[in-house]
């Protein structure tokens, strides 16, 4: 799948880690460095642009190694950027840890996943076709 995309960012193009990897990392691109004391939330510029063929949507994940060692997490997991976006790419990253991070420029701090969905049409109706589990919802099947 070819993507378009315009850079103005410091750094090299998102690249896979490993020939099966699912998301590339994006990078920050910063002027100065910022510090995420705890709880608090930033919006991290990545200086990408891109363009999604239709039916595609970008995913932006917290990188794991960051959420387990850091508690660093991106706020809205999954974000999705739409096919129409135009805009440059943000991450609203979150610390969950007790201690300060500091975010420098070019620090790998999300994957993103581009993703096939589909347009859902609605069709209204007056009730639903009828299921074993029925409403139950949330922890209503009684399995750990």
């Amino acid at each position: 799948m070819n993507i378009r995309i315009v850079n103005k960012s410091k750094h090299a193009l998102p690249q896979y880690s490993t020939k099966f990897s699912a998301g590339v990392d994006l990078r920050a691109n910063l002027d100065a460095v910022v510090t995420l004391k705890p709880l608090q939330r930033a919006l991290i510029s990545t200086g990408l642009f891109i363009e999604l063929p239709v039916g595609y949507e970008a995913q932006i994940r917290p990188r794991s190694g960051l959420a387990l060692k850091k508690g660093i997490s991106v706020l809205n997991t999954p974000g999705t950027i739409d096919a129409d976006y135009r805009g440059e790419i943000g991450v609203i990253l979150v610390n969950l840890s007790n201690e300060e991070f500091v975010v420098e420029d070019g620090e790998r701090i999300c994957q993103m996943v581009i993703a096939r969905h589909e347009i859902a049409e609605w069709i209204l109706v007056d009730e639903l076709q009828e299921t074993e589990r029925g409403a139950g919802g949330f922890g209503s099947t009684g399995k750990a």
